[in-house]
């Protein structure tokens, strides 16, 4: 099997497969609920997945934007050519899995407009600029990379959500409280209006508005949810109180968990916060190991 073939089959497994701890979480939430309406909820969406993952179908009709996240260590090198295979393994995945056709034809006025229509196939998406991580970064997701490393991690990144996300400074007044408080009145006010929870919001707080979300989707690719620090628990309970629930029937289950991710700051007034509430099919995260 060659390595378009490989990064195809990894686009395809991202966009099918849920990870064993959202699936543990997900009964556990089932288990837990006592609002009738929740319940049927959260059981439909276990069949969803379900289904989804035993004919390799999509989890959802969006099948999302392709970021990649390279994680590489210092005896590894990442090519030219082997950007170019991400590239055309991303397309193939997309045609082969098949995603729906979402890539806008035209110039850049036209692209804004939408008036040329779209490509036919899939594929014709093209992924987000890639991020590279090296490991020396400080983060509160900071990984131990070895030197023979070399892991293509490829996040589906739907729509909903993204129209519900937010990247803003918040003064941080001395305190974490502030700045953790002011991230969850975000999410509280998007989780209302974004429809397919239950989410597993993801934080990242960076220097700038490029670093905050950059350590948001590393936080999306490298979050489990059978490890959570005590911040992510707090803020996941205190989600879970605004009943919201499930689809919006209310209940006990608005989130699975939470995604923090803190990384380096710099001496000034303000912090920059990156917010965005996943559906309940996200995160859709595979890794290719090379």
């Amino acid at each position: 099997m060659s390595i378009l073939d490989d990064i195809s089959k990894t686009i395809i497994d991202a966009s099918t497969t849920l990870s064993c701890d959202k699936y543990d979480a997900l009964k556990r939430a089932i288990e837990l609920e006592d609002n009738e309406n929740a319940k049927w909820a959260l059981e439909q969406i276990l069949e969803n997945y379900k289904v989804a993952q035993d004919i390799k179908f999509p989890l959802c009709d969006d099948t999302g934007i392709p970021h990649v996240i390279v994680e590489i260590g210092e005896d590894r090198q990442l090519s030219g050519k082997l950007i170019n295979q991400i590239h055309r393994g991303i397309e193939l995945g997309l045609n082969n899995l098949p995603a729906r056709p979402m890539a806008v034809i035209g110039d850049e006025v036209q692209r804004i407009n939408q008036s040329e229509g779209l490509f036919e196939k899939p594929g014709m998406l093209r992924p987000a600029p890639i991020l590279i991580d090296n490991g020396l970064d400080e983060h509160s997701y900071k990984r131990d990379i070895s030197p023979d490393t070399l892991n293509i991690h490829f996040i589906l990144e739907g729509g909903g959500p993204e129209i519900r996300a937010k990247t803003l400074r918040v003064y941080h007044k001395r305190s974490f409280d502030n700045v953790i408080n002011t991230a969850c009145e975000w999410l509280e006010e998007s989780l209302k209006m974004l429809g397919c929870t239950p989410s597993i919001p993801a934080i990242g707080i960076g220097r700038t508005h490029y670093e905050a979300t950059s350590l948001l989707l590393k936080a999306i690719a490298y979050g489990n949810l059978d490890n959570q620090s005590e911040h992510e628990k707090r803020i996941t309970n205190r989600l879970n109180k605004t009943d919201i629930g499930p689809m919006g029937f209310g209940g006990k289950t608005t989130v699975l968990g939470t995604y923090l991710n803190i990384g380096n700051q710099r001496a000034s007034g303000v912090r920059i916060v990156s917010i965005r509430p996943s559906c309940f099919v996200e995160p859709r995260v595979a890794t290719l190991k090379l």
